[in-house]
C-alpha cells in the first residue's frame, strides 16, 4: 500500500525492487539523518551547545533558551527520542546558524549525488520544502551507515532501547 519502496544492496547500490523510486515525498524525521552528518563533520562529542529555539514543533524534550548541553548527548537525544528541539539545536549553533547549517545540508546532499532531495530545515517538519525519493534516502542511508561515527551511534542508541 506504500506511495513509493525500493530494496536496495548497499554495497553494490543495486535496486532489487522499486515502486515509483522518483517520486518525491516529505523527508519527515529522515532530514535528521544529514543532520547528523553535517554535524558529524564540525561538531566534537565534547562541544557544549546552548539552547536557542524554545518551544521548537514537533516532538521535544522541553528544552528551555539558554539549556547547555554535550553535543555527543544532543544527538543521542536527536536520533534516538526523535527530538525535534535537539535537531534545531545542532543547526542553530554551527557557525553562521540555522541558515548556514542548512545550505550545508543541501551542498552535502547534492556532493551525494542526491539530486531529488532538497532541505528546508533540520527537523524535517516542513513539508512543502523538504523532499527527498526512496532511491536518495536509500543512498543518504547507505552513506550514513558508511560513516563509522553514525554507524556506532546508532547500534550504540539502538542497544540502549533492546
Amino acid at each position: 500500500s506504500a506511495k513509493a519502496a525500493i530494496v536496495q544492496e548497499a554495497d553494490s547500490q543495486a535496486i532489487l525492487f522499486s515502486k515509483n523510486p522518483h517520486l518525491r515525498f516529505s523527508t519527515a524525521s529522515t532530514a535528521k539523518i544529514m543532520t547528523a552528518l553535517v554535524a558529524l563533520d564540525y561538531y566534537k562529542p565534547e562541544y557544549v551547545l546552548v539552547i536557542k529555539s524554545y518551544n521548537v514543533p514537533g516532538s521535544g524534550l522541553n528544552f528551555q533558551t539558554g539549556d547547555k548541553f554535550y553535543f555527543s548527548d544532543l544527538m543521542y537525544a536527536m536520533l534516538l527520542p526523535n527530538a525535534n528541539d535537539a535537531a534545531a539545536a545542532i543547526a542553530d549553533n554551527y557557525p553562521g546558524g540555522r541558515s548556514a547549517f542548512i545550505a550545508k545540508m543541501n551542498e552535502k546532499a547534492q556532493s551525494y549525488h542526491l539530486s531529488d532531495t532538497h532541505f528546508v530545515d533540520s527537523i524535517g517538519i516542513d513539508d512543502d520544502g523538504n523532499y527527498s525519493t526512496v532511491v536518495d534516502l536509500s543512498r543518504l542511508s547507505a552513506i550514513a551507515m558508511k560513516n563509522t561515527t553514525f554507524a556506532k551511534k546508532v547500534a550504540f542508541y539502538l542497544k540502549t532501547v533492546e
